[in-house]
């Protein structure tokens, strides 16, 4: 069977510019690039970019996928809408997870390994299309996503059977929830198993319009000129913003201290996986391996070593 490399990228807040075009059709004679995406695909020759800095200058958010089973996902988050705190503790067992800063946002890095294989290069072009919605779900509050990467680490024996679930639940799925789960081969017991309980606070749940309107009274003169003067120049984070604040507002009338049930009480004996490598990145794209027009067979990127387990528990504790 042939080597197949997929890459998409999209451009989500600030579409890109004509130079921004240019420079992309400089590395690419052959992708699909618009306003706000980048796609190509390889057989014969490589990417001839670097993924992680390309999310830092133009992308919001990135998806690969190879078929000899590696596949990741990168989304990139203002930093000031996200609490590095509460991701931590979702993550901080998480193998196949890197979190890093980069000016005003994070880039969160999704990777792993080894997959099972499928026929994906048979509707790639779907597949970032069904995985967008998270990033908009994790910035009008929904923590789901993590919750689900947790789930690797409790598939993986990483989380003790006792320790407190990090949210209630994840019920109701979603389809990007449902698609990245499928996506990245999470134990199907595990994922119905959390499904069963409700999530809990997510960004689709209502907010009171009285705490709406005393979140919004209470704001200084200033802040409210600063916050009306973005919404006109087309700030597409400002309604986040003003939601995170509502709803932290509204948690803290309601004050419920519930503990949730431990996961071993709901799962008594999760299957065990290995998520095998998770990172290949850098070292993948260190270098630029060239884009060949006519001939050179695609070339699978080195696997890297073994991640070591309190390194990147130092990394993600730095920030």
């Amino acid at each position: 069977m042939s080597e197949y490399q997929y890459y998409e990228f999209q451009a989500v807040d600030r579409p890109l510019s004509e130079a921004d075009r240019q420079v992309l059709r400089g590395l690419s004679t052959r992708a699909r690039i618009t306003a706000t995406s980048f796609t190509n695909s390889y057989e014969w020759g490589n990417f001839k970019g670097n993924p992680v800095e390309w999310m830092e200058r133009w992308f919001d958010l990135h998806l690969y996928l190879a078929n000899w089973g590696t596949h990741r996902l990168m989304i990139r988050l203002p930093k000031r809408l996200v609490d590095r705190r509460r991701l931590d503790g979702f993550l901080h067992a998480v193998e196949c997870v890197d979190v890093t800063t980069s000016g005003e946002n994070l880039i969160i890095d999704i990777e792993c390994e080894e997959l099972e294989p499928e026929h994906y290069w048979d509707d790639e072009a779907d597949r970032l299309a069904a995985l967008a919605p998270l990033r908009a779900d994790v910035l009008g509050g929904d923590l789901r996503l993590f919750y689900l990467l947790w789930l690797v680490a409790v598939d993986a024996g990483s989380i003790e059977p006792d320790q407190v679930e990090p949210l209630p639940g994840i019920g109701p799925m979603t389809g990007a929830l449902d698609a990245f789960a499928r996506f990245f081969r999470l134990d199907a017991d595990l994922v119905a198993a959390a499904a069963e309980r409700p999530a809990g606070t997510t960004g689709e749940d209502p907010l009171s319009s009285d705490v709406i309107r005393r979140s919004l009274a209470d704001l200084p003169d200033g802040e409210k000129t600063t916050l009306l003067a973005r919404v006109i120049e087309g700030d597409p984070h400002v309604g986040n913003e003003l939601r995170a604040l509502v709803r932290d507002r509204q948690a803290f009338a309601g004050g419920s201290t519930r503990r949730r049930p431990a996961l071993g009480r709901r799962i008594a004996r999760p299957r065990r996986c290995d998520p095998r490598g998770s990172r290949a990145r850098a070292k993948r794209a260190a270098g630029g391996r060239e884009e060949t027009a006519g001939g050179g067979r695609a070339t699978r990127p080195p696997r890297p070593a073994r991640c070591d387990h309190a390194a990147r528990r130092n990394r993600m504790a730095r920030g």
